[in-house]
């Protein structure tokens, strides 16, 4: 039964040449398109996600914030008028931070962890200053999350006690270089002298601006807080889970812990858009190419009604001339489908080749995945059966004698 079908639909197929290669060409269109846009976005969301996570962790864990309570209670009665000033937020430190270090590594889907001592100091350099972000960090615990070592500009990627990794746009602002010494200073009487070990460029021009870093205990000395982290870092396996995770962190730490997703709730809204847009894209070409499919089998079954009549009348089953024309339809999807995903990734290539930034590089990485490659023909196979659902049940009905005698 099959090897009948698959001969009588070659068959089919191979008289009506033109037709098949044109609804051949749109369906390699429709599919070229789905898997270029689609490769497309998932480079470019990639892209936005690892610039804007490369330099900051999925879960934070920090301490709540100090707040003003309000006076003692007035007696029945009475009235009082209450101006309940917010407090200036110094740097706070996260309990038992040891603790939460371990608490957080245990937990399943986290797979990094380290803590930070951040705080607002000034860089001083002769008549130069800048405001800038202090952060200490245990360099190997840091690395593993912000991956220092692949953005190290110029030097070495160390963090010891006098010494300091800045941004690259804040030695230019200070003047300095690998070797150079400058000074931290506190908005009290705190000030410590870094000798810079390396530059470092965080893909971002504010953060190279006004980054520097330091040891746990240099930055801990001059925050004010010995022995003390501000916050404690952590990345997670399954990055749109981390929501999730941060919420199940916080009821077992009784801290507050928040998410990348938090943070960028903005980003998170234009990717999901995007991912709609996408979808809308892939829903109607993909109704397009089956509608083409169906429309060119039906004018084929108007074609062939004497050469459908005379195959029944010869002993073909309803079941084997509904299969021809399932057939034709994986045939004309399968081959359409193939075609269209070499031309996608030869339009990928083109992009990837000849679209650049101002710096001469490519805008972002951007490749078709195995994945991609492989369901997107399953799908307009399975879309060329379903279309040729319709005219493979009308060749089916067709009367062998009626359709001889025309």
């Amino acid at each position: 039964m099959g090897g009948f079908a698959i001969t009588v639909a070659l068959r089919f197929l191979r008289e009506g040449r033109f037709q098949s290669l044109l609804i051949v060409i749109g369906v390699a269109a429709g599919v070229a398109v789905v898997t270029y846009v689609s490769a497309l976005i998932d480079g470019l969301q990639g892209n936005t996600i690892e610039r804007t996570l490369g330099t900051q962790a999925h879960l934070v864990v920090s301490p709540p914030e100090e707040r003003s309570l309000p006076s003692l209670p007035v007696a029945s009665g009475s009235a009082a008028l209450r101006d309940v000033q917010p407090r200036a937020q110094r740097p706070r430190t996260v309990d038992q931070w040891r603790a939460v270090e371990l608490e957080l590594a245990r937990t399943p889907g986290v797979t990094a962890v380290t803590s930070v001592v951040s705080g607002s100091v000034l860089a001083v350099r002769g008549e130069a200053s800048r405001s800038v972000a202090l952060v200490g960090i245990d360099f190997d615990g840091y690395d593993r999350i912000v991956s220092l070592r692949q953005r190290l500009v110029q030097g070495v990627p160390r963090v010891a006690p006098g010494e300091a990794l800045i941004g690259i746009q804040l030695a230019l602002d200070l003047g300095v270089t690998v070797g150079d010494r400058f000074v931290v200073r506190t908005g009290g009487t705190a000030s410590d002298t870094f000798k810079v070990t390396g530059l470092i460029d965080l893909g971002n021009r504010e953060l190279n601006r006004r980054s520097v870093f330091v040891t746990h205990t240099a930055a801990q000395s001059l925050l004010g807080i010995p022995g003390g982290v501000t916050q404690v870092w952590a990345t997670v396996a399954d990055l749109f889970g981390a929501d999730r995770i941060a919420q199940r962190v916080a009821r077992q730490l009784g801290l507050q812990v928040e998410s990348w997703m938090e943070t960028n709730a903005q980003l998170l809204s234009a990717l999901n858009a995007q991912s709609v847009s996408t979808g809308l894209i892939r829903g109607f070409t993909g109704m397009v190419v089956m509608l083409g499919i169906a429309s060119v089998l039906v004018v084929s079954v108007v074609q062939k009604r004497k050469e459908i009549g005379i195959l029944r009348a010869m002993g073909a089953t309803r079941a084997q001339m509904t299969l021809v024309f399932l057939v034709q339809g994986a045939l004309v999807g399968l081959a359409g489908s193939l075609i269209g995903v070499a031309l996608a990734q030869a339009l990928l290539w083109g992009f990837s080749t000849f679209v650049r930034g101002s710096d001469g590089q490519a805008l972002f990485a951007v490749g078709l995945n195995w994945r991609l490659a492989i369901t997107v023909p399953l799908m307009a196979t399975l879309g060329g059966v379903l279309a040729a659902v319709a005219p493979a049940r009308r060749a089916a009905r067709l009367d062998p004698a009626q359709a001889i005698r025309v």
